[in-house]
């Protein structure tokens, strides 16, 4: 079928944006899509069933349209954390009052009210914090025992029905599926989903568990948002087929200042494991409501696009904001200024990334040397699973990378990673047709055109998943596309 004319983004990083009730018009997600969406994030949080499948209906409406791959990533709510009710609905608790949580189901007043989750009393000691309301009251527990924690309140206010709470200080023995999640998943994965968001993540088994009933389908995105997290951050990197730094949860469990170099350690060592990374929350926040970021917000998003992250996250501000289109279209902008400074490559390749030592990591590393020395459109990487894509992406190439493969949801998978441009497209069974299917791919996809070079990586025999162990570099001729345009 014939697809509608979309031009390569021009930029290497992608953006991931948020649906939600200012997206549910199928003519809005077009224009963010057109405006630079790589990806979708669907918020199980929020919404019915119902609302999320004509969701992923309208954007696999908009991947025929433009014969462009896209991915879709269900994020999972998690369990939540709550402080119970009280008898007014609220109450006031005063700076360096005492506050107690019980387990009395007794409406709450100024000096105590129920915690209805008995893991917490198990594990809460003496010295540790207590958060209510994304930790805009803080106590510190002076004891604890089975049956009610003792607080001071280092910092009070008001706290009313219902609140969060978070416990920064102790590893909660609680799974980081609940009922309503292992639904949303069951659901994400009959809709075909390519990614699933795990948030509260704590330790490994978490992404075991969610793996399991994932079934071999999709890819499974570990969100970091809890310090116990980053205490096992290799381990949970290594479970998982990609990272979210989740600033919002991490800025209210840690000091805001720890942060910012947090999230440069996250992207680094998802990045040395070659998994894609997503920076997330915040970003672009003040344009929920305003139609311009502020330049504090600008220097955050291009701070990420420095770091090497494979993608950048839109939350409320396409979900639920007054400006969605803008705030693509600026993240798009400030993605492709940095990436022209002349000094963004030297940036991004500040972190080593060795090869490992295989045909296929070394491969790719020469792909990112003969883009550096000779004068390519693209590098052309035929993938069957997904790795050499990631494998070459993980090198930061100075060029395009063109990913070829004949699944649909392996090129669905790679649309979230840095640089890469994935094409679902039929196998190739010989030398010949790997060299002519990569020029006539880079010619309708709009990378290069007659005389232009490109590195073509791939594996022979050809039909074999992990058998990478070829790169030619071919120039193409401007014959070529109307000689092959019947073919795919």
């Amino acid at each position: 079928m014939a697809h509608s004319k979309l031009e390569p983004r021009g930029r290497k990083v992608k953006i991931l944006a948020t649906t939600g009730p200012s997206t549910a018009d199928p003519d809005m997600l077009r224009r963010l899509f057109k405006a630079g969406a790589d990806a979708f994030r669907v918020n199980m949080s929020h919404g019915e069933h119902a609302v999320h499948a004509k969701t992923i209906a309208n954007i696999r409406a908009l991947e025929q349209e433009f014969g462009r791959p896209i991915a879709i990533l269900a994020d999972l709510q998690g369990p939540k954390l709550r402080v119970g009710e009280f008898k007014d609905g609220r109450a006031t608790v005063p700076h360096g009052a005492r506050f107690t949580f019980d387990r009395s189901s007794e409406p709450g007043d100024a000096t105590r009210v129920e915690l209805p989750h008995p893991e917490i009393f198990d594990v809460v000691e003496e010295g540790q914090r207590l958060l209510v309301n994304d930790g805009k009251m803080r106590f510190r527990v002076v004891s604890a025992s089975k049956d009610e924690i003792a607080c001071k309140a280092e910092v009070g206010g008001v706290i009313s029905n219902r609140k969060g709470v978070n416990v920064p200080d102790a590893e909660i023995p609680i799974p980081a599926l609940t009922e309503k999640d292992k639904r949303d998943l069951a659901f994400a994965m009959e809709q075909g989903a390519d990614w699933i968001g795990l948030s509260f993540v704590q330790r490994p088994d978490d992404l075991a568990d969610a793996r399991k009933l994932m079934g071999g389908k999709g890819a499974l995105c570990a969100k970091i948002e809890k310090p116990s997290a980053v205490r096992r951050l290799p381990e949970i990197i290594e479970m998982s087929d990609g990272i979210m730094v989740a600033r919002g949860d991490l800025g209210v469990e840690l000091n805001p200042e720890e942060v910012p170099p947090l999230q440069k350690k996250i992207v680094n060592a998802t990045r040395l494991m070659g998994k894609p990374v997503i920076v997330a929350t915040q970003m672009l926040e003040s344009m929920i409501e305003s139609p311009a970021p502020t330049r504090a917000e600008v220097s955050d998003v291009a701070n990420a696009v420095y770091d090497g992250a494979d993608a950048v996250m839109l939350s409320a501000e396409t979900a639920a904001g007054d400006w969605p289109e803008e705030a693509v279209i600026m993240m798009a902008s400030i993605a492709r200024q940095v990436e022209a400074d002349e000094d963004y490559t030297a940036r991004v390749r500040m972190l080593e990334t060795p090869p490992d030592a295989t045909t296929a990591d070394a491969l790719a590393h020469a792909c990112m040397t003969i883009g550096d020395t000779v004068k390519l459109s693209a590098i052309t990487v035929f993938t069957f699973s997904g790795s050499s894509a990631r494998r070459v992406a993980r090198e930061r190439p100075a060029v395009p990378v063109m990913a070829l493969t004949p699944s649909m949801e392996v090129a669905r998978r790679v649309a979230l990673l840095w640089g890469a441009h994935p094409v679902a497209t039929k196998d190739i069974g010989s030398f010949e047709e790997m060299v002519a299917k990569g020029k006539r791919m880079a010619l309708r996809h709009g990378f290069g055109g007659s005389g232009s070079r490109l590195a073509v990586m791939a594996g022979v025999p050809f039909g074999q998943s992990g058998a990478t162990n070829l790169v030619h570099v071919v120039t193409v001729q401007g014959d070529e596309l109307e000689r092959h345009e019947s073919e795919n």
